[in-house]
């Protein structure tokens, strides 16, 4: 039997894995450094460990608990509480497909589609962006409440301004990131710019678009759960105005109307994206 031969090293297919200390140093001085901040947090915040882990305020937190049951499911109530939860599904649709229309057409300035764009309009467009998200939605709906008044209006242009800013930066990082072989094709064609995007870009990156909107419309729907305190309508309305009154029967019935919305809107959007994965 003849003797196996080794290539040398240098004619392996592969790579050797780089020491610990060189190229992934950086990572572990990252990894470090990020470690160093957590335990840093720890001790400076104040927390009260022993009476959070307590036998009293477990004691306190079981019978609170205990005051939201057992719901109040009469009828009258129920049909409040049903009207409330299409509010709140209106507003956190309209608000996200308005941030989706607002986000795609701030995105096309804050994006560079290929090498030799000269992408004037990217940072004042890309710092637009960052102030509409840097902003919460209780703050825009607060403000938005003094020209628009109390309701679902405000609200619902509170959703939009927020999410057009997290929307447009998504969709913008996708353009970019897009294949730029179609593109380029349509470009040494002579092809204008919005063209290439709509018959080029758009194609590719669509799936992804939408797979953001559904993304962020689960997360309106509990911002928008939240907006309603403030006076923007919907079951946060509902949720303000009972746990005010410490009617936490009702408090209760809200609560499980927020959930099983939540849930219902989980479970749909995950349904349409795995469609469009196919």
């Amino acid at each position: 039997m003849k003797p196996i031969r080794v290539p040398p090293a240098a004619n392996l297919p592969y790579r050797l894995p780089p020491p610990l200390f060189d190229a992934r140093c950086k990572a572990c001085w990252f990894s470090a450094a990020l470690a160093v901040l957590v335990a840093a947090s720890f001790w400076s915040l104040d927390l009260q460990w022993r009476a959070f882990l307590s036998l009293e305020a477990a004691r306190s937190m079981a019978r609170f608990v205990a005051e939201f049951f057992p719901p109040d499911l009469s009828a009258a109530f129920v049909r409040k509480v049903a009207a409330a939860s299409l509010e709140t599904l209106a507003m956190s649709a309209l608000g996200t497909l308005l941030a989706a229309a607002a986000g795609l057409l701030l995105a096309l300035p804050a994006s560079r589609t290929h090498e030799g764009d000269p992408a004037r309009a990217r940072a004042p467009t890309r710092l637009l962006l960052n102030a509409l998200r840097a902003v919460p939605e209780l703050v825009w709906a607060a403000l938005l409440l003094i020209s628009a008044g109390l309701g679902p209006f405000a609200g619902t242009l509170a959703l939009a301004l927020h999410t057009a800013g997290v929307l447009g930066r998504l969709f913008a990082e996708a353009i970019e990131n897009a294949p730029q072989g179609p593109a380029a094709a349509l470009r040494s064609q002579g092809v204008g710019a919005l063209r290439v995007f709509l018959y080029a870009t758009l194609p590719q990156v669509l799936p992804q678009l939408i797979s953001y909107s559904l993304y962020r419309w689960e997360n309106n729907i509990r911002a928008a759960a939240i907006l309603g305190v403030v006076g923007a309508g919907g079951l946060g309305q509902l949720l303000s105005f009972h746990m005010g009154l410490f009617q936490m029967g009702r408090t209760a019935t809200v609560l499980g109307a927020m959930l099983l919305l939540v849930a219902l809107v989980d479970a749909s959007s995950h349904t349409v994206r795995r469609v469009l994965a196919r």
